[in-house]
């Protein structure tokens, strides 16, 4: 039996689940446009798949970034954060456009997750210390 000396911190955890639970949410998107794009009746049919790729390759980077950060591996939380700082912008326009019940918690989630990832034992636990 191992006793693992160096636990994962409770801040590197929780944003490994909130990456993680972002990425089940934009895996559901991407569904969801993947059903509209077989289901429509007129679209362009190029942007449409654009549209759904992105968002594809938006699940799988968050997912694969938890996974490497869940590793400890330094490198995956510069790209961790700058996906969450663009919830901020997101979340602006959002609540210009009416829509403050689904920006204000965008932009509570991207800060959140951005301080979870730079805080000192998360910083620590990456070996940035």
């Amino acid at each position: 039996m191992t006793i693992d000396s160096d636990p994962t911190p409770v801040t590197l955890r929780w944003a490994v689940r909130l990456l993680r639970g972002q990425a089940v949410a934009v895996g559901l998107v991407a569904g969801w446009l993947i059903f509209a794009n077989l289901t429509a009746t007129t679209t362009d049919v190029t942007s449409a798949l654009l549209v759904t790729a992105f968002a594809i390759a938006v699940a799988v980077a968050l997912w694969a970034l938890g996974g490497a950060l869940l590793r400890r591996r330094s490198g995956a939380r510069a790209p961790a954060i700058v996906l969450q700082l663009m919830l901020l912008p997101i979340g602006w326009f959002m609540i210009q456009g009416g829509l403050g019940w689904l920006g204000v918690p965008l932009i509570a989630l991207g800060a959140g997750v951005t301080w979870l990832l730079v805080s000192p034992p998360t910083t620590r636990a990456l070996g940035f210390e």
